[in-house]
């Protein structure tokens, strides 16, 4: 039960986050889009990952959104409401496709375990992540990537105006 009130709040903190006109309040969303990620993963005995996820993803990658924010012009109004018009627009079937994923998650009933093994503990690092948790691995990829795409996005909408 806790675990889909996580989810569901980190769902719609994401979606705030994508959905929201200021680009401050988005750094704000993806902060504490990161920070359920963060008690996801404390949950899940994952606290190395959670640490790493509080501090770098949390905290210094906030910071360097914020402070990039700060050196960006700001919009004015009628420019603010037609980029927000222009993302709705784009972006209108992102809650269809989350709320059905998840709808289709849970009527899967997919059980998975995200338990190292008991001699796991014995391995150095490298083989946990290499060989044993290719998904979590895959995950943060994936996180760096869309950080990157993001900030590619925020500069190249800079050097258009």
């Amino acid at each position: 039960m806790i675990n889909s009130v996580i989810l569901i709040v980190m769902v719609i903190a994401a979606l705030w986050t994508v959905l929201t006109r200021s680009l401050l309040k988005a750094a704000i969303g993806l902060a504490l889009t990161s920070a359920i990620i963060t008690i996801i993963m404390f949950r899940l005995n994952s606290p190395l990952a959670a640490v790493f996820e509080l501090s770098v993803c949390t905290g210094l990658i906030t910071a360097v959104f914020v402070s990039t924010i700060s050196l960006t012009k700001p919009l004015t109004h009628r420019e603010t409401i037609a980029v927000s018009k222009n993302r709705l627009r784009r972006y209108w079937y992102l809650p269809v496709i989350v709320v059905l994923s998840g709808i289709l998650l849970s009527a899967s009933n997919i059980q998975m375990d995200f338990t190292l093994p008991p001699k796991a503990a014995e391995l150095d690092v490298r083989n946990v992540l290499w060989h044993m948790r290719q998904l979590d691995l895959f995950g943060q990829i994936v996180i760096i990537l869309a950080g990157v795409f993001g900030v590619v996005t925020l500069f190249r909408e800079k050097k258009n105006r």
